[in-house]
């Protein structure tokens, strides 16, 4: 089979995974790599023993690469989506796909008249414990969901240290993007409408302007209901850096889910206890490991084998113009249809 060249755009902490990956695959070829901070483009084309590093993303499009990941900052994903596909080469964009609705359109407008492969990472889709659930609710085992919960926070290390660039996001775009694709993909439905409370009591005062969480109550167009909670101040001595957990309610069975503390392995130290990854991407004799890359290594798949990969531009338009309803009721104190 022949090797394919991949690059990756953006080389920050998410970035590095998605090199990882393609390092890790045998029939992908890691060729290049892209990203602003030309401190850390030289650090990690080193690290990783890149051969091309491009400050401007622009070059790094002309040259001969097959397929490239985009994952900068979410508000810089449209931009470089569309010169992606102009230059006709595949795209893995993290989520979400684009932060307007104008954006995601242009997105599939170009998809039309430069059709590559696209996809967009909503990774719990090859999550273990979300995947076992799909099949319950496929194969009927719970009946007609009635209700569901969603429940992804992180700790508030993430909005203060881990990103530089939080003030020009919400925890919606971070967080709740994952949250409805999933909700979406389980159910084989799409909202209806949306009902929406936020607070800033916390970063705002701190001087980063975004909210702490968002709780949401929606309404699915087969009744279901879901209530789903997405926030970002729990404390740093929370014993995993996230915590999620998801219920869904039918009229013949329920089913839960523990995606973080789900305790399959404790540990115990004099600085505290902690529930060390085991699904996310835990990593396993030096190979990546877990759902979260197994996504990307679907993608290099795809462009490999020549298939159309699932977590489509239309999944990513949907999602966007739910989060941005989501947003639209918590500033107005209204519900919004979609």
């Amino acid at each position: 089979m022949e090797k394919r060249k991949f690059a990756v755009i953006g080389v920050g902490m998410w970035g590095e995974s998605h090199i990882r990956v393609f390092k890790d695959h045998p029939f992908a070829e890691m060729t290049a790599i892209s990203d602003k901070n030309e401190k850390r483009l030289g650090e990690i084309a080193e690290k990783c023993g890149i051969p091309r590093k491009y400050a401007d993303y622009r070059a790094l499009l002309d040259s001969d690469i097959d397929a490239v990941s985009i994952a900068t900052p979410d508000f810089a994903h449209e931009e470089i989506a569309l010169a992606a596909i102009k230059a006709g080469k595949h795209v893995l964009i993290e989520k979400p796909m684009a932060t307007t609705k104008a954006g995601c359109d242009r997105i599939l407008t170009a998809l039309k008249k430069n059709p590559v492969k696209f996809m967009v990472d909503f990774h719990n889709r090859w999550s273990p414990p979300f995947y076992k659930a799909k099949k319950a609710v496929d194969d009927g085992e719970l009946g007609n969901i009635q209700f569901a919960h969603y429940r992804l926070w992180d700790t508030i290390f993430v909005p203060t240290q881990m990103l530089s660039w939080t003030g020009k996001s919400t925890v919606n775009w971070f967080l709740a993007t994952h949250s409805l694709d999933t909700m979406m993909w389980l159910l084989g439905d799409e909202p209806a409408r949306v009902t929406s409370l936020k607070r800033d009591n916390v970063l705002t005062p701190m001087g980063i302007p975004t909210a702490d969480f968002y709780a949401s109550l929606i309404e699915f167009r087969k009744g279901t209901v879901c209530a789903l909670e997405n926030g970002w101040i729990l404390p740093n001595t929370w014993p995993n850096i996230i915590d999620l957990k998801c219920r869904l309610v039918g009229d013949k069975g329920a089913l839960c889910i523990d995606g973080s503390n789900n305790r399959a392995i404790e540990k115990y130290t004099s600085s505290g206890g902690s529930y060390p990854d085991v699904l996310v991407m835990p990593g396993v004799h030096g190979r990546p490991t877990g759902f979260a890359y197994d996504s990307i290594r679907y993608f290099a798949d795809c462009v490999i084998e020549d298939r159309q990969p699932m977590c489509t531009a239309a999944d990513g338009a949907k999602v966007t113009e739910i989060i941005l309803a989501i947003q639209k009721s918590a500033d107005t104190g209204r519900t919004v249809e979609l």
